[in-house]
């Protein structure tokens, strides 16, 4: 139980910040033994219900948001501000959603396990969101956004499937190269989590056997998911004030150093 707790923590922490939280439960747990004793069918299902913790965080603290973006979207469509903001979203959300459908078990047998891959992903990614943020100009709000912005930021997450990219990451670096602020681009990364992630909820949950799965580990599920689902909520202000004053140059040295120090855990 302790083992859930830890890897509850490290999905609402890594989910949000961008340092791949798909990355961090495999490292975690097939590195540093972190839920190793978890059985090996129960963990996917498991991943899935601690992404389902960070989604409600999601849902909870940007609820007025998404109730006004719905609101306006189907009544207003995208003449409106928070409309259009709806239907970029779901425009975003089509690479990403086609490809997970397509390529996610295949990737998820050939990459999961294929740790070099994961740190050099971590490493290289790292790099790149600090550049992004670096040389493009932030002028634009999320709701000055295009539906150009919105597919370029959507093909991005498709990079995601890979642990190691992270999907707040990709999608934060490739806001930034759109010239969308800093904050902002952060906000929109998790509006763009929400369907992304239920999603693969709803698609978990449709698989043989999940069901039987969790009623047989419930206790463990229901653990991850609220502790998932508080770290999320902190870690979501967090950033979002973090990155007011601060750019992404902690995390690109954080990335780096875990890229590392799982190469080094590989060679010796």
């Amino acid at each position: 139980m302790i083992h859930v707790i830890i890897l509850g923590i490290i999905q609402g922490i890594a989910e949000f910040l961008p340092i791949s939280s798909s990355a961090h439960l495999i490292i975690f747990r097939d590195i540093f033994g972190i839920g190793a004793s978890i059985p090996e069918n129960v963990t996917f299902a498991f991943d899935i219900a601690l992404h389902l913790g960070t989604l409600l965080a999601i849902i909870v603290f940007f609820f007025k948001d998404f109730l006004t973006m719905f609101i306006n979207g189907f009544t207003k469509g995208a003449k409106d501000k928070d409309g259009k903001l709806m239907w970029m979203i779901i425009v975003a959300t089509i690479p990403a959603a086609l490809a997970g459908v397509l390529f996610e078990d295949t990737i998820d047998k050939i990459i999961r396990s294929n740790y070099l891959v994961i740190a050099l992903a971590l490493i290289i990614m790292g790099v790149l969101i600090y550049l992004a943020d670096k040389h493009f100009k932030q002028n634009k709000e999320v709701k000055e956004m295009s539906f150009k912005d919105a597919m370029i930021i959507g093909c991005s997450q498709v990079l995601a499937l890979i642990p190691g990219f992270s999907r707040s990451g990709t999608t934060i670096a490739a806001a930034r190269t759109c010239g969308i602020k800093r904050e902002d681009s952060a906000k929109f990364s998790f509006f763009l989590s929400a369907p992304v992630v239920l999603g693969a909820v709803i698609l978990t949950l449709l698989k043989d056997g999940t069901i039987s799965i969790i009623s047989a580990n419930l206790s463990i599920f229901i653990i991850g998911i609220l502790v998932s689902f508080i770290i999320g909520l902190l870690c979501i202000s967090f950033l979002l004030k973090f990155l007011r004053k601060n750019d992404f140059k902690l995390f690109m040295w954080y990335r780096i150093i875990l890229g590392i120090i799982v190469i080094l855990s590989i060679l010796f």
